[in-house]
């Protein structure tokens, strides 16, 4: 791999504001990727903050190893999906955090890297695989889904509007041979997609990637556990932020949030509470918190992105426990 992976952190000051850490404070960073958050984690929990890294991508742990290695035992990385960040916790003997951060989707270095299959500017295997040591392919997916659970992943991650046309038409292509490599999947959707040939904006195979990502990496069940777990892993006032690069993502993290920042949640016609709810967070973010025009202009991958954060309250239950 060498040292070329590079990731540019989106909205860097405006999470560590958020994170609001103090010397000797422990952190996960659930998306270590390019590391580049981690890195100003570590400086502002010097000198005696601990930064624990997780990632499903070999790539980015071994990268991340390299980035992180003046910062000593400082620095705990680990190999996993930020949602298993409990079980890594309790190995590590590690019963309370005082801040996380999940910088969620695909990053710069995994779409650049052709033969990850993670976009169709070059031709490359049809993987999409951010651990790449086991699980299905993208192309297991579409050669062997049937056409009604194509058509669902297509609506229900992607958002497309052709997803019955182009989940007929790889039904009609996979019959003569299977579907193999990136750039055989994106021409047959622009061949499905009405006006498909028409230069656009947006290449008309970009939400069939996305939704193929989605579903080969099981990425929203992965933020809504990952999110809610997170909120239990911190310690009263400890803060969860989250970055996320679109609508289905930012919608689960969003509702989330509200849900746990939220005390009664009974019908409005009970005369009183009856379900003894009590919120555990606060919202940080009433609203989502985007990236500066000047960030834009120099990374333009931070045009989507959403920050939200929440800090843990010390709220007491009924037994007693916070």
């Amino acid at each position: 791999m060498g040292d070329d992976f590079v990731h540019l952190s989106v909205m860097p000051q405006e999470t560590l504001d958020l994170l609001d850490l103090q010397p000797g404070a422990t952190v996960l960073d659930g998306t270590l990727g390019g590391a580049g958050h981690s890195r100003l984690i570590l400086e502002a929990t010097a000198p005696d903050g601990v930064l624990i890294g997780l990632d499903r991508d070999h790539d980015a742990l071994a990268h991340g190893a390299r980035i992180l290695a003046t910062y000593g035992s400082r620095v705990i990385l680990r190999h996993a999906n930020f949602a298993e960040a409990p079980q890594v916790l309790a190995e590590l003997g590690i019963d309370g955090i005082d801040g996380m951060l999940l910088d969620l989707g695909v990053s710069s270095y995994q779409l650049d890297q052709a033969e990850r299959g993670f976009s169709f500017r070059a031709d490359a295997p049809l993987d999409m695989r951010m651990d790449q040591q086991g699980g299905e392919t993208a192309a297991d997916v579409v050669n062997t889904a049937s056409v009604e659970e194509l058509i669902l992943i297509f609506k229900k991650y992607g958002e497309e509007r052709w997803a019955g046309k182009i989940a007929r038409r790889i039904e009609r292509v996979r019959q003569q041979h299977p579907l193999e490599t990136t750039l055989e999947l994106a021409e047959l959707v622009r061949d499905a997609v009405p006006g498909g040939h028409v230069p656009a904006r947006i290449h008309p195979a970009t939400r069939v990637f996305q939704a193929l990502r989605i579903r080969v990496n099981d990425e929203l069940d992965s933020v809504a556990r990952g999110v809610e777990q997170g909120i239990s892993l911190l310690k009263p006032g400890g803060v969860l932020a989250v970055i996320s690069f679109h609508s289905l993502e930012d919608r689960i993290v969003k509702n989330i949030f509200k849900h746990r920042a939220s005390p009664c949640v009974c019908p409005p016609r009970l005369p009183m509470c009856a379900c003894g709810k009590k919120a555990d967070v606060d919202l940080l973010t009433r609203r989502g918190v985007r990236a500066s025009e000047a960030e834009i202009a120099e990374n333009p991958r931070s045009r989507s992105a959403i920050l939200r954060a929440v800090r843990r309250l010390d709220v007491i239950g009924p037994g007693g426990e916070s």
